[in-house]
Formats: C-alpha cells, structure tokens, sequence
C-alpha cells in the first residue's frame, strides 16, 4: 500500500470514529442515537418474564418429533394470545425441548399476566356477519398436506359428528348469498361467503365457501398454494382450541423499570471509566502505540454496538457487562502485536520491517488465542440460559470485531507511523535508544526450575477449598436450589425483625432478610420455598397490609423451580467438558502434539477448581451468573496460555538443539510483559462494574475477576511446566529407547 493511500484511509477513519460517536451519543436526523436504536431486555425496561414446562404426565409417551410439534403448537397459541394483549415486543419462544419463555416488556402485574396466558384459549369459527357456526371443541384435529392442484401446502380439517353438521350448515349458509359482512370485518376485507377462523379476538384465516361441505373433514386451500411454514402455523393455531398441554410455572421474574434505567446508567458510567482507565494504562506502557491501541478500541466500542443493534440483539445487564469485559480483552492483539515489533527492533530491524514482521508473527498467535475463546462462547451461547446467551453472544461479537480492529486498523495506523520521518524511533515504539525493548518486569525468572513449589501451592488451595465445600457446603442460590427472591420499596427504613414477625406465618424455608437501596429503605426477602404467583402475592398482600405499601412497590421478583438447579448444575458441568473437548482438539490440530493440548487442559481444570476453592472459602453465593463466569474464566484461561505455547513452538523451530527447560523459561520471560498487560486491562474494566453497579451484574464479575487472576497465574505456572514434564518424559524415553537399541547392537552386531 502506497504512503498515500495510507494516510488517506487514516485519515477517513478517524473521521470515521469520531462521526460514529456523535451520531452513537447524539443521533442525526433520521438517525437515532444507540441508546434509541438498541433493544434492550427486561431487566434495564422492565417487565415480566415467565418459564412455562409441559406437565411430564403429558408428554410421558411422546416421541421426540411428536414433543416438537405439540410445543410449537402451544407456542403459537400462547403467541396469538399475548399479541392479543397488545403488550409491545412481547415474544414467545421454545427454551429447550419442554419450555416455553414467555417475555413481556413493561408489564408489571406478573400475576395478571400470567393467569391472561395461561388461561383456555377460544377457537370459533363465524360467518361473515359475526355469527358463530362452531367452536374449537367441534375440531378434532387440524393437519397440513401437499397441494397438488394448488401447488405448496393445504390444511386439512378434522370435525367430530356434531362438528360435522354444524359445518354443513354454516356453509350451506355462506354459500348461498345470504350472509352480510359484519362492520368489524369488512375492514379486514372478509369476504361474504367466508367462514372466519378465530383465536381469540384474532383472524386465524377466512378462507372462502364455494358449497355445502357436508363431511367431516374439509380442506383449505390457497390459490398459489400455502408455504409449509404458513400452513404449519396455521394448523398449529386451529389445532390448539384448547391448550394441548398442561403448563407449570417453572421459574418467573418481574423487573422494575426504575431499577433497570439505574442499573443501565451506572453500567455505562462504569464502562467509560473502565475504557478511560484502559486507555490510561495502554499510553502509560506503550506511548504512541498505547494512543493507536486505544484509537482503535474507540472504533471497536462502536463497531460492537453497532452490529448488536444491526442484528436486533437485546441488550440486557450482563449483556454490557460483556460488553466491557470484551474492552480489557481486546486490548490483548494489540498488546502481543505491540510486544513482537519491538522484539524485531531490538533484534536490530529497521522500523519499517520490524512492523511488518511483527503483524506477520503475531497474527497467528493473535488466531490461535482468539479462536480458542470463541469456542468457550459458542458452548456458553449454546447451552446458557437466555440471560447467559446475552453474555455469551456480546463476547462472540466483541471477539470477531476485536480482530479486525487489532489487524487491519492498528496495521494502518502503525503504518502510518513507521512510515514517518518524525515518529519513526525507537522511543515511539517502546523500544530504548540502545535497541533494547522497555519492559515492565526487567528480570528474568527461572519459572521450570522452581515448578514444584507451584504444584504445591495450586494442589494445596484446591484440596482446602473442595474440603471446605464438602464440609460446610457450597452456598447455592435460589436458582440452583429453587425458590423465590421479592424485593420491595418500603419508603421507609424498616427492621428485619419487623418484616420477619409480618411473614412468620407462612414458614418459609431458608428466609434470608436483607435491607437495601440507598437510604435501606429496600427489603429483599429471599426463600428456598416456591412460593408460585398465589403465594407470592399473599406475601406481597401480608406486607401491603401492615406496612402500607402497594404492589407498585414490588419493584422485583423472581421464583425458580426446584428442577432448574439441578439442570444449571448439570449445565454447568457439561458446557466446561464440551468446551475443554473443542479446545482440546484445536490445539492438537494446530500445535501437531497432545502434550500442548493435554497441558493448556489442565490449567483450565485448575483454573475452574480454584474459583471453586474461593468460593467455598468465602461463602459466595453460587448462582446462574456463575456458569457464564466459568465458561468465560475457561476461555480467558486459554487464550493466555496459547500465547505462550506459541511462542514455545515459534523458539523450538529456532533453536532445536537447546535444552527445553532453558527455552521455555525464555519463552514464557518473552511473553510475561503481554500476560501482565492483559490481565490488567481485563481486571481495571472490571472494578468499576464491581463498585458501582447492581448486585446481578456483580455476580457475573466476581467469578470473572478470581478466573483472571487464576488464569494468568496457570498459564505461567502450571502449563508450561506441565508441558515441560510431558515433553520431558517423552525425551528420556526416546533416550532410554536409543541405549537400549545401542546396547543390543554391541551385543549382537551384524
């Protein structure tokens, strides 16, 4: 690329940023600012959010395929009927094989709601003029077949013997001419010999009379024929009159606007300074780079906002705390870019050169880490509950937009630089007068000599830990163990002893009591006992009556089935193992060894052990958040170690004949700087969200900030080692095989 060229695409960039972020913070003209433009989820608008499971004595006997249809037959019924609410945005969607969640912004009576869903839905079938022919009781099965004279899909109707002459007789009367089209329906331009299908207050569809159907079956057709989606939901709404399963409430939540708006602005207020503190240090460490690095993060923030929008994501809580956990890490490729052009200079390369080989060696490393990642959030994305895919989707984003930044927008920048006569020095690239790079640990450490001491060190915290959790006991939530959280403004300060003699009646298991807000003037009950929507509203009614509070002062709730926690556990299990399996297997593929693969392994089952250790040593409180930070700490975890590992593979090419416990220590010596560097960016975007924010979004940090801590520690300390032992072992055992093989042919030479 021509320095012409160059400048100009630089110059358009930076142009580019900064209209971005006027229009992302302002708007311009029909353009909205993001804060506009962005969905966002329940918990920063409002609303309710319900988990309906089908009673098992209902699908007991169900084949797969039959389980399928009757879900998405009740999900178009309870569909069709929340619509009918007129709630904006409300959506209905399959969570699993036997789960529906149901979501409806800014609702706020979760029991009305719940009870308007949950109740019968009423299939009629009328004439144009609004009289009745029959009722979905009459329909005894609704189906969809190829259209052969149509082309597409039909649906064919099924009638029970009454239904039978019921629908004779509408048809007869449709046919003949003598129906009128009602007021309601001529603007839906029904025609007058239709018989109208509806579901509720809602047109299924009206299709046209031509004679007397005097059977009990009928077919509906379309004149370009019906797709097979069109015809399948079309079925599906006819066929389900009634509700075709029971449904039980298996976990709920009711937000607040009022504490998602406060919580949303403090995430952003945290998120600037997490991203003016990255900027701080990233100048600090790297000079002119660190300022590249951070025009470039500038540019990611936007691009990462932006695509959500694009994509309709919904932003949720922990959504931006992804968000800003994906600032700390993206600052990553640039950080081992950075580190590898100035190893080239100090190697005595000219500027120029040095910069285009250090893109050209970093970006593998920069592939390997980034995509062993993306493999930990696939899994998450995959297996999370809907709140955790938020999470796990903002990272997948963030990861895919980090790369291009780091690559090709950093390149450019850089570009620029070591093409100019004024800025083309080695002080603008961290790099010291004499060629020697600037690093901030300056010594040398022997990491394999003193290996033991850190096997000890690891050994002893898991075994405290897990004997401390086996003894004492993890301390799971209630959305591990089931049960319900009501948290309540009581516009005063009230005693916990108060509330418990208001409550004592009801014999709740495990009553936690604690006061919050700002004032304390917040109470925030917390049971082990499921309370469902009848309870928790007698509970709510108790407090009302001797407190004087109303149900606007419910400002959240939420209740979890017993049946969730054990599947969060097992979640919880099955995402680490098929994310260690994904990992385990890239790594052997693009490092050409099970030593490397089998190593970085082991620092993650380390990794996810030691968070459990702190855990239990501290009694936190273990709940769904708690999956996402894991399967994040897993994927952090190995990015850091693939750094090293690369640089490992990169020194054996170079220098085979050197002894490995000499080339490793320099390899990971190489790569401490970056280590460093990039556990602190991560962790000081994490504190303010720590301080500052709600307690939901804290729990998704803690496991986070104790998973870096332990990553970067198992990335130094115990994989590389780990991997010196194996290659080790393999070495004396090719040795052994070479005297043996030396002894037999001394003995028995040929």
């Amino acid at each position: 690329m021509s320095t012409k060229l160059r400048k100009i695409l630089t110059v358009l960039v930076v142009i580019i940023i900064l209209f971005g972020w006027y229009v992302t913070i302002f708007g311009i003209g029909s353009v909205s600012s993001i804060k506009d433009v962005m969905k966002f989820g329940l918990d920063i608008n409002g609303g309710v959010y319900v988990v309906l499971e089908a009673d098992q004595n209902d699908i007991a006997d169900l084949s797969d395929q039959e389980l399928s249809q009757v879900m998405e037959q009740t999900r178009a019924v309870l569909n069709n009927r929340v619509n009918a609410m007129g709630i904006s945005e409300a959506t209905v969607s399959l969570e699993g094989n036997d789960r529906l969640r149901v979501e409806m912004p800014g609702v706020e009576d979760a029991q009305e709601a719940i009870d308007q869903i949950g109740q019968t839905a009423q299939l009629r079938f009328l004439l144009a003029d609004g009289s009745e022919v029959l009722t979905g009781d009459d329909v005894k099965d609704a189906r969809i077949d190829t259209d052969t004279q149509n082309g597409g899909y039909k649906i064919v109707l099924e009638f029970s013997s009454e239904g039978t002459d019921k629908f004779a007789e509408g048809t007869r009367k449709a046919s003949s001419g003598e129906v009128s089209v009602a007021d309601e329906f001529a603007d839906a331009g029904v025609e007058a010999n239709s018989v109208v299908i509806m579901l509720d207050d809602e047109i299924v569809t009206a299709p046209v009379a031509r004679e007397t159907i005097d059977s009990d079956s009928c077919e509906i057709t379309s004149g370009g024929g019906y797709s097979q989606e069109e015809a399948s939901t079309t079925a599906a709404l006819i066929r389900g009159g009634a509700l075709p399963i029971s449904l039980n409430e298996v976990s709920s939540s009711v937000q607040t606007a009022t504490i998602g708006v406060d919580a949303l602005d403090k995430s952003v207020l945290a998120g600037v300074i997490g991203l003016g503190l990255v900027f701080l240090l990233m100048i600090a460490v790297y000079k002119v780079l660190g300022f590249i690095a951070s025009v470039a993060l500038l540019l990611y923030v936007l691009m990462d906002l932006w695509i959500m929008a694009g994509i309709g994501s919904v932003l949720t809580l922990p959504g931006i705390a992804g968000i800003i956990l994906s600032i700390g890490m993206a600052v990553d490729a640039n950080v081992i870019i950075f580190s590898r052009i100035r190893e080239e200079i100090s190697q005595g390369r000219t500027i120029r050169v040095a910069v285009d080989q250090g893109f050209k060696h970093a970006l593998t490393t920069v592939l390997d880490a980034q995509i062993t990642t993306l493999i930990a959030c696939i899994v998450l994305y995959e297996i999370g509950s809907t709140t955790v895919k938020g999470f796990a989707l903002t990272l997948m984003i963030g990861i895919i937009v980090s790369i291009f930044t780091a690559v090709v927008i950093t390149q450019l920048f850089i570009g620029n630089l070591a093409h100019s006569a004024k800025f083309a020095r080695n002080k603008y690239f961290g790099v010291n007068e004499d060629g020697s790079p600037k690093k901030i640990l300056k010594k040398s450490f022997a990491f394999i000599h003193h290996r033991k001491i850190f096997y000890c060190c690891s050994a002893a915290v898991i075994i405290l830990g897990l004997i401390v959790g086996a003894v004492r006991g993890f301390n799971y939530g209630i959305d591990f163990t089931g049960g319900t959280m009501i948290q309540m403004d009581m516009g005063k300060t009230v005693s916990v002893d108060e509330v418990e003699a208001s409550i004592a009646d009801y014999d709740l298991k495990d009553l936690s009591i604690v006061l919050g807000g700002e004032n304390q003037e917040q109470i925030i009950i917390k049971t082990t006992s499921a309370l469902g929507n009848d309870g928790r509203a007698e509970l709510v009614g108790t407090l009302e009556k001797d407190f004087g509070v109303t149900e606007e002062d419910v400002l959240a709730s939420e209740e979890f089935g017993p049946t969730v926690g054990d599947e969060l556990k097992g979640n919880a299990v099955k995402s680490v193992l098929i994310a260690a399996v994904g990992m385990l297997i890239y790594i052997i593929f693009r490092f050409k060894s099970w030593k490397y693969g089998v190593a970085a392994i082991s620092g993650i089952l380390h990794d996810v052990l030691v968070v459990l250790a702190f855990y239990a040593f501290f009694n936190i409180t273990i709940n769904n958040p708690f999956i996402a930070g894991i399967l994040t700490v897993v994927g952090y975890s190995i990015n850091d170690t693939i750094v090293i590992f690369d640089r490992i593979r990169e020194n054996k090419r170079l220098s085979k004949k050197e002894p490995d416990e000499v080339l490793i220590d320099r390899s990971i010596n190489q790569t401490l700087d970056r280590s460093i560097m990039t556990s602190l960016t991560t962790l000081i975007c994490m504190v303010p969200l720590f301080f500052m924010v709600s307690t939901s979004i804290r729990e998704f940090v803690i496991p986070l900030m104790i998973g870096v801590t332990a990553g970067t520690y198992s990335s130094i300390f115990l994989c590389s080692p780990l991997y010196y032992e194996f290659n080790k072992n393999a070495t004396k055992s090719k040795y052994i095989a070479a005297q043996n093989k030396q002894k037999k042919t001394k003995k028995d030479p040929k």
